[in-house]
């Protein structure tokens, strides 16, 4: 039986001699305001300063944002989003001026501040073809060559290295293993991972690691599989919590140590949040399994009523496993459509998800493409689904999407190492979360999906500033 852990990083850590003179600094300063709404048309517009003053005891009649910089919780390891085969194919399709300008939209001082990057090991549906690094039947893999990367996806990822800087935080995840080392022998359609090639398939990881690294590009870390549970028409491969739990214990996470690599942070699950607390306690229950795994990753495509995502799960398993990061490593919107691309209703899904999943304890943030074309591709499946960049390669027209400007109102303000602090609405229409940076700066995100206008007041402590929340809107408060 495991034992009840008790973490500050769970249940956050009261701090009140650090922060019990907060308001005697603060009491009657400035906060900045940025907006986006869609009634009027703002994307991140600034809008101005507003003034905190005394506020005593709220009224229920009072619409409020509560923000207490005594409770401490997780720590932000970064925010960004998966460059795919898809995402460089269509970045290298556009002209040099507008690779410049998608490349500092997402990863330049001036852009989102993306610090993230997830990529697929072979092939994902996201790829305009299916393939490999290794030849069939090859064991030894002598024949490993990640020569299909270093037409568009390397040199992108290294694009974005180079914006971002020190802070680069890049991962993988496989989709599936080549099709001779699975039971069904296709990549597609899920099928398992034979038992005789366990150790293979672990080499490979070290094979991807060794030659991305002597290109320079620095692996922080990997998950085991892609959405393990899922029988795709695309590449996939289906593991139970014992299967995954077994390859990681006996030969991925002795494999990686082996080769200098107990550095690199491994994600299990990496898939919805249905059965992330079944999973992570399932997999996780052996220590021996345990101590090669850093954090849980999951998606959000448990439902497709975006409303009713199961947040809560996030909360039970970071509770369960506190000394485990949670790491939500894929979304997005499915069926594109071009005519869809500017509805607000894009930018609030990633709101919802985005505030939620950080306040129910979630340390890295990745979004799935970055970019994809004016069909929601390159899909060799025809999976087409948006991004918040779509780059129309026919015309050469960059499209700034809602989920743009949502994503950054958390990732262009909020920096790696920022800890999320005490949050709560009153008000179930006003969505919010709050980080304080490493600097001591304050950062709250507000996002009001409903039909009405709501004025409401950001609350700290006894001390107020008086807000409007505009119907669809989302904007962030900084202190």
């Amino acid at each position: 039986m495991k034992k009840l852990i008790v973490s500050c990083l769970a249940v956050g850590t009261f701090l009140n001699a650090n922060a019990q003179n907060y308001w005697k600094k603060n009491a009657g300063k400035t906060a900045k305001v940025i907006l986006t709404s869609s009634k009027t048309n703002e994307k991140m517009a600034d809008k101005g300063v507003v003034k905190f003053e005394k506020f005593g005891q709220p009224k229920e009649t009072d619409a409020c944002i509560f923000v207490d910089p005594d409770f401490k919780y997780q720590k932000l390891i970064g925010i960004g989003g998966a460059i795919t085969d898809a995402s460089a194919e269509t970045f290298y399709k556009m002209p040099k001026d507008k690779q410049k300008e998608i490349m500092e939209a997402y990863f330049g001082k001036n852009g989102l501040g993306y610090t993230v990057v997830r990529t697929n090991m072979n092939s994902c549906d996201f790829s305009s073809d299916s393939y490999t690094y290794v030849e069939d039947n090859d064991t030894a893999l002598k024949t490993f060559n990640i020569a299909h990367d270093e037409k568009y996806k390397i040199p992108m990822i290294k694009e974005a290295q180079k914006a971002i800087g020190k802070d680069f935080t890049f991962y993988f995840s496989p989709w599936s293993p080549p099709a001779w080392m699975k039971s069904n022998k296709s990549l597609y359609k899920g099928g398992r991972l034979e038992n005789q090639y366990y150790q293979t398939w672990a080499d490979y990881y070290i094979k991807f690691i060794k030659e991305y690294e002597k290109r320079g590009i620095n692996i922080w870390g990997l998950t085991v599989q892609n959405e393990p549970m899922a029988t795709q028409t695309w590449e996939s491969c289906i593991y139970s919590a014992e299967e995954e739990g077994e390859f990681l214990k006996n030969n991925l996470g002795p494999t990686l140590w082996k080769n200098g690599y107990k550095d690199k942070k491994v994600m299990i699950w990496d898939h919805n949040r249905d059965l992330i607390y079944q999973r992570a306690t399932t997999t996780l229950s052996d220590p021996e399994t345990s101590k090669y795994a850093h954090g849980i990753g999951y998606h959000w495509y448990e439902t497709w009523n975006n409303k009713t995502q199961l947040f809560d799960n996030l909360a039970e398993t970071q509770r369960a496993f506190p000394d485990k990061f949670l790491a939500f490593t894929e979304g997005c919107k499915e069926q594109f459509k071009m005519s869809g691309i500017y509805d607000v209703s894009l930018g609030e899904l990633y709101g919802r998800n985005m505030l939620n999943d950080f306040n129910k304890g979630t340390a890295l943030w990745t979004d799935w493409n970055v970019l994809l074309d004016e069909t929601g591709g390159p899909n060799h499946v025809g999976n087409f689904c948006f991004a918040p960049i779509i780059a129309d390669t026919k015309t050469g027209e960059v499209h700034y999407t809602y989920e743009y400007y949502y994503v950054g109102h958390v990732s262009k303000f909020i920096k790696p190492n920022a800890r999320r602090i005490g949050n709560s609405s009153n008000r179930a229409a006003l969505t919010s979360t709050t980080f304080m940076n490493e600097n001591g700066q304050l950062v709250t995100v507000i996002m009001n999906d409903s039909e009405n206008d709501i004025e409401t007041n950001l609350w700290i402590e006894g001390m107020s500033a008086k807000l409007s929340a505009p119907a669809h809107s989302i904007q962030t408060v900084i202190l």
